[in-house]
């Protein structure tokens, strides 16, 4: 295959995939002004439906500017050989292949998140603020990019630093030693993510002594789960919409409360959503969703192992001297097609996984409290309760709202 013919194999998956998000964005907003089924019609009035549908319209010609933007920008940089401009810049700041890589995707990156930053800025501050969901001072914006940056920056330089370690000293046998690490990483971060990142982002307390916690610590114990971290986080500091999480496993498992969620919700429905996350704990769904991703990725790296050392994938990008980090940017796009698969089922078995937590919580706890709090989680949210069923199984890591409610009426 010559070195064009490679090219423009990588622009056309570019392009379909941008075509392919787009029709189904469409079809999705095809459906924004159906009507509401009989079942949902508590959820929202007239008024606040029609809030709603203004927020789905607004959020979708605003993505469709900014992946179109996004789209252009990135095939510019292919057509005019940035690659192969930044790599030259990089290999002129040092000759150690490692600080090169580091190099060439620090710019890459910090480039494309300088070119997002308006966009993030404008959906964050002018549409989330109209609609009343924006919390978020514009100091707390920027510092979360200067986190965001220093954290990728040392975290992502240290993974990919030993990578390319490995992919030195061993060959084409890299993958399993860049697989160990991956792994090892991937595990420390399920454990301590709460207790380490977090942190850094927001504020977390311990949820004070009172009737919530009695209720929860009641459940609890009802369903032989012990839980003595139950965590509340200002959610509030960027944001009304409301969320819980379950994180950690062992010693480590805590649940977190958004405390937009303890203001939301009654104490019944609370415990509820609390019950499907102990569901998906009890299911083994945290497990079960880890080794897939260990998996998956050691399956990636195998991939890429048969692949990286083959100069053409350079060329393609018109860069003469093949390299790592070249080499993994061309087969990155090459890749996506495949990811999108495993996307697609990593969805599918997602959906499955929240019926099961959801019946989880309907059989040791009690439905009706579980499904009022999901509609007042969905109205405060004014999400889409008329999606595509192509979007949904698409995109959609949770059955909708119509399908749990109706699961949950069995």
């Amino acid at each position: 295959m010559k070195p064009e013919t490679l090219f423009y194999i990588i622009i056309a998956i570019l392009v379909i995939s941008f075509v392919i998000d787009q029709l189904l964005d469409y079809l999705n907003a095809k459906h924004f002004n159906d009507p509401l089924p009989i079942e949902l019609q508590d959820v929202f009035d007239e008024a606040e439906y029609k809030k709603s549908q203004r927020y789905k319209k607004e959020r979708y010609k605003f993505g469709i500017l900014t992946a179109t933007i996004s789209l252009i920008a990135t095939l510019l940089f292919f057509f005019f050989d940035g690659f192969a401009f930044v790599d030259s810049f990089a290999r002129s700041v040092s000759s150690n292949e490692i600080i090169i890589a580091l190099v060439f995707f620090g710019i890459i990156m910090m480039a494309g998140d300088i070119l997002s930053t308006p966009f993030s800025y404008y959906s964050t501050f002018v549409i989330e603020e109209k609609y009343g969901f924006n919390k978020t001072t514009r100091k707390t914006f920027f510092l979360d990019k200067l986190k965001g940056w220093l954290m990728g920056a040392i975290i992502g330089g240290i993974l990919l630093g030993a990578i390319i370690w490995f992919y030195q000293s061993t060959g084409q046998h890299f993958w399993l030693y860049a697989w160990g690490i991956i792994t090892v990483f991937t595990i420390f971060m399920n454990l301590f993510y709460a207790r380490l990142i977090v942190p850094l982002f927001n504020k977390q307390t311990p949820l004070k002594e009172g009737s919530l916690r009695s209720e929860i610590e009641k459940y609890a114990s009802k369903v032989g789960f012990t839980l003595d971290k139950i965590f509340v986080i200002d959610g509030s500091k960027r944001s009304t919409k409301a969320n819980a999480y379950f994180s950690g496993f062992g010693s480590e498992k805590r649940v977190t409360l958004y405390d937009t969620l303890i203001k939301d919700l009654n104490e019944d429905e609370i415990v509820a959503v609390l019950a499907h996350e102990v569901g998906h704990y009890k299911r083994n769904h945290i497990i079960i969703n880890l080794s897939a991703a260990i998996i998956t990725t050691g399956f990636t790296l195998w991939l890429l192992s048969l692949f990286i050392g083959n100069p053409l994938l350079s060329e393609a990008l018109n860069v003469s001297q093949p390299s790592f980090h070249i080499g993994l940017v061309a087969f990155g796009v090459l890749y996506s097609p495949i990811s999108g698969i495993t996307g697609l089922l990593i969805n599918y078995l997602s959906r499955k996984f929240e019926y099961q937590a959801d019946n989880f919580a309907k059989h040791t706890y009690a439905a009706p409290p579980l499904i009022s709090g999901l509609k007042k989680l969905s109205k405060n949210s004014l999400s889409n309760l008329t999606p595509h069923p192509l979007y949904v199984f698409a995109h959609y890591s949770h059955p909708t709202l119509l399908q749990r409610f109706r699961n949950l009426r069995k």
